[in-house]
């Protein structure tokens, strides 16, 4: 029988990375040492990680045609992720992100452009066979307005409308009701386990807090909130979650934490490499290493040590090829 997969629905975008030996000062005009085109995007990036980590995965997201998207999918495609379920669009391009990265500590700077590109709806969801799938994870995104991922505004043109505010998040709360309804069907041991990332500090996002087996909560909502560490983050925000559900939160150096339905808070320290070159999707990385130690059914524990140890070694390379 054919190993069931991971899926991983969100955003891809292109990266456009330009590596400098100190971040530059405004009006200034600079050499970078490097730039390359990276497949990026959180969704995108926690399936490069979880291929090389060696499960079997499949992306659900959106492209627009054009050569954005074909290099988007050959590289897909060399880390032999599923793309059955990629959605394309009739409007808008493919998302950019400009990135800076700061080789002297490894910082990474992201200016976004949405673009006007459609989020994968619940209709397109409804296409996707459950049963092919041992793991679900969903990034809640919300690409609404005109407003990019990192709070900086980039004009993505007039040309096209603003998406109606908290409309995707809405989508995505009616593809978890519909593996909630498949998993009411289904015996224990073929019941697919969810985990959702809340990662924007939006509140039309919060919603997402109520779904999924595993909640990732980013240290930005965490902040948002008001705490300041992650242990302090996850006894105040375990309300929001389902029954029985464990909450996690990452830390970037402190390492992370982890709260389950009997209280006990978990904690792994962090594991960083001897120098810090590119933090870019470290939190990705964290994610779906978290995801597949535990859809291998390793301990929490275990999991959150994992999950800080290979995001740690991936802070010391340049992308993700050498994380394992």
């Amino acid at each position: 029988m054919e190993e069931k997969q991971i899926l991983c629905v969100g955003l891809v975008v292109l990266d456009i990375i330009s590596v400098v030996d100190k971040y530059p000062e405004e009006d200034t005009d600079r050499r970078c040492l490097s730039q390359r085109w990276q497949r990026g995007g959180n969704a995108s990036n926690s399936c490069t990680v979880l291929s090389l980590l060696g499960a079997p995965c499949a992306f659900m997201g959106s492209l627009a045609p054009g050569h954005v998207a074909d290099f988007i999918l050959d590289d897909l495609r060399r880390y032999s992720v599923d793309l059955h379920y990629v959605v394309f669009q009739t409007m808008g391009s493919v998302p950019v992100s400009m990135v800076i990265i700061n080789e002297a500590n490894g910082s990474r700077t992201i200016l976004h452009a949405y673009r006007n590109l459609p989020d994968v709806s619940a209709k397109d969801f409804e296409k996707v066979d459950l049963t092919r799938f041992k793991w679900i994870h969903i990034e809640s995104s919300n690409r609404e307005g005109r407003m990019s991922q990192t709070g900086r505004q980039c004009p993505a043109g007039p040309e096209l409308p603003a998406l109606p505010q908290g409309r995707n998040a809405l989508e995505q709360v009616k593809m978890l009701q519909r593996i909630e309804q498949h998993n009411a069907r289904q015996p224990p041991e073929q019941k697919i386990q969810v985990s959702v990332e809340v990662e924007k500090p939006r509140e039309e996002l919060f919603q997402l807090f109520g779904y999924g087996d595993m909640v990732f909560v980013s240290k930005d909502v965490a902040k948002h909130f008001g705490f300041r560490s992650s242990a302090e983050a996850l006894r105040g925000l375990y309300g929001r979650v389902r029954k029985g559900a464990t909450l996690i939160c990452a830390w970037a150096e402190e390492g992370a934490d982890a709260l389950g339905p009997d209280g006990q808070l978990i904690h792994s320290d962090a594991f960083p490499p001897p120098r810090v070159v590119d933090t870019l999707g470290a939190g990705d990385t964290f994610n779906a290493s978290v995801i597949f130690s535990l859809s291998q059914g390793k301990s929490i524990q275990e999991a959150l040590r994992f999950g800080c140890q290979v995001a740690g070694k991936k802070c010391g390379l340049q992308g993700y090829d050498g994380i394992v």
